[in-house]
């Protein structure tokens, strides 16, 4: 079982390994930056190599690196954008230094234009730098759907995915899209967002399928609720202590469609927490 939390990562690539080896944790997510903004330490080339070194030693599964809140590929705001652009093609470039990893982002936020607005500057940006992530999967991460948000529904995200694969120059990627876009679920999003994963987790697994593509989907962020299911509100809870609860979420971590994948704990937690979880997590396995 993947399974680990957000780290900082203000100490390093590899101060960020031996943390997670030290909570239980064989997976983690980091911020490539800020995640409100901002600009991206220089990276470490040496740290890098050191990280992915110690992930091999110790069978980590892939690391699901986070893109910071604030890039909206798809504001209203022109500057915005060209903003959000810049960082996205920076930050793929930085992955690079970590081949066979993940780069996850949030779709962005349509900000009164109309979701096919959206998705169309979404699209002409991951088309722009998907050729740049020859060692990289960019996942597009299921929303809840608060405010003017893109990626609440299954079909959102796979028009962009189409969208993206219709006009992106992929020389080196043309024939295995899969490998290269795909998506991360969110436990909590998808119940503030309106599918019923506490009681029919099957069922929308089947439409995630169907709409998408389960080949397509490559990591959990693994959340409770603070929230009524279809709230669109977007506030997570500790493992067991919201409106998911810990049944669902056991649920989850052992179907076999979901199993192997690596899952981040981002509930409201510090290290101590974190490490009760992993372990309750990993009891609760089958």
């Amino acid at each position: 079982m993947f399974i680990g939390c957000h780290l900082s990562s203000t100490k390093g690539f590899l101060a960020m390994g031996k943390t997670a080896l030290s909570i239980g944790a064989n997976t983690f997510a980091f911020f490539t930056r800020n995640p409100r903004g901002g600009s991206a330490k220089e990276l470490d080339s040496e740290d890098a190599h050191a990280l992915t070194e110690l992930c091999k030693a110790e069978g980590f599964g892939p690391l699901v690196a986070h893109a910071p809140y604030t890039m909206n590929l798809c504001s209203a705001d022109e500057g915005i954008r060209g903003f959000a652009a810049d960082m996205l093609r920076e930050d793929i470039l930085r992955m690079e230094a970590l081949p066979g990893n993940y780069y996850n982002f949030h779709p962005g936020s349509h900000t009164g234009q109309g979701v096919d607005v959206g998705i169309g500057f979404i699209a002409e940006a991951l088309g722009s730098v998907l050729p740049l992530a020859e060692h990289t999967t960019i996942l597009l991460e299921t929303m809840a759907g608060k405010g003017s948000e893109v990626g609440r529904r299954f079909e959102e995200l796979k028009e962009i995915i189409d969208r993206v694969e219709g006009t992106a120059s992929v020389s080196p990627v043309q024939g295995a899209p899969a490998a290269r876009l795909g998506v991360c679920i969110d436990t909590c999003h998808l119940h503030d967002g309106g599918y019923d994963i506490v009681h029919d987790l099957d069922a929308v697994l089947n439409e995630f399928d169907n709409i998408i593509g389960l080949d397509r989907l490559k990591a959990c962020h693994l959340n409770d609720s603070m929230n009524d299911a279809g709230s669109r509100k977007d506030r997570h809870a500790k493992i067991g202590e919201g409106h998911i609860g810990l049944e669902a979420l056991t649920a989850v971590i052992n179907h076999p469609v979901l199993k192997n994948l690596p899952f981040i704990l981002e509930t409201p937690n510090e290290l101590p927490g974190y490490a009760k979880e992993i372990a309750l997590l990993r009891s609760l396995r089958q």
